[in-house]
């Protein structure tokens, strides 16, 4: 683990494994590389890129305002070109997800493969139709008004954990402390390094201003590479029918849905997913990778 200087910013980055390259894009935003780290089993096949996106987690040298589309996706590219890698596979869950969608349109030479994990290419999915998928399920009217101001980035830095704490069940199939970023560390979890740093100035700016409107549904058709589409079944931010029309509008995607997981089937179904992913990778790398 260590910083690298890329562009104007710090990049937290963890590099581990070896073979072809695949960097993992954390979800969030205001989270960081800690939730993908379940992944860790594919470093035995792969090359394996954790970072943290500016602004987020232990990346520094950078405000808030600066954490656009524009900067995240060349922040990923700089990074690619730091580490001498030509074309790599990208990862992406979540806000992680969103910003790999940008990358592969923005970047279309610069990646070999694509998986999307549990995210989406309409921010309306989180903005408008989560809290109502959460009032369908039962949740209360206070968790429901919750997750609204929270993905709408309609927080303050001192109540962003309470906050979400009122509507954290919807995360999970099976709900559980251990599996909520942010409400104890994955180190106590896994054993496998720092805690999560938390950065809700990120979420606040990220949700706030650079996710409102933000789509890019009408641009799926250009993406060309193979692509894994894959989600827990139980995902209330992008549910499954969700998850089938960005399989359906990408040329060359297979969705792959996990049974008795939410957002993050990476923490609730690990060997799961990461049988899922390397599968998928096994299957469309190159031979010559």
């Amino acid at each position: 683990m260590t910083h690298m200087q890329i562009r104007d910013v710090s990049l937290f980055v963890k590099v581990m494994g070896q073979g072809y390259p695949l960097v993992l894009m954390h979800g969030g935003p205001s989270l960081d590389h800690t939730t993908l780290l379940p992944l860790e089993p594919l470093a035995d096949q792969y090359t394996l890129i954790f970072y943290d996106h500016r602004c987020n987690g232990r990346s520094e040298g950078a405000v808030a305002s600066t954490m656009t589309m524009d900067n995240l996706t060349a922040d990923a590219d700089a990074l690619r070109q730091a580490l001498g890698y030509d074309q790599w596979a990208v990862l992406g869950h979540s806000f992680g997800g969103n910003v790999a969608l940008e990358y592969a349109l923005r970047y279309p030479q610069r990646l070999s493969r694509l998986i999307l994990m549990d995210t989406g290419g309409d921010q309306w999915w989180a903005n408008h139709n989560a809290p109502e998928l959460l009032a369908k399920r039962g949740f209360s009217a206070e968790a429901v008004e919750a997750a609204r101001r929270f993905y709408n980035g309609q927080v303050t830095v001192e109540d962003y954990l309470p906050t979400f704490m009122k509507f954290m069940k919807a995360y999970s199939y099976h709900f559980s402390l251990l599996e909520q970023p942010g409400i104890v560390t994955l180190a106590m979890k896994f054993g496998l390094g720092p805690p999560m740093k938390i950065r809700p100035e990120a979420l606040i700016f990220g949700y706030g201003q650079v996710m409102q409107g933000w789509t890019v549904m009408d641009r799926l058709g250009e993406i060309q590479v193979p692509t894994l589409v894959t989600a827990g079944r139980y995902d209330f931010l992008f549910p499954p029918e969700h998850q089938a029309i960005l399989a359906d509008r990408i040329p060359d995607a297979r969705l792959e849905l996990i049974e008795c997981a939410g957002h993050n089937p990476q923490l609730e179904e690990t060997d799961v997913t990461v049988g899922i992913v390397r599968s998928f990778l096994t299957k469309t790398t190159p031979v010559s990778a």
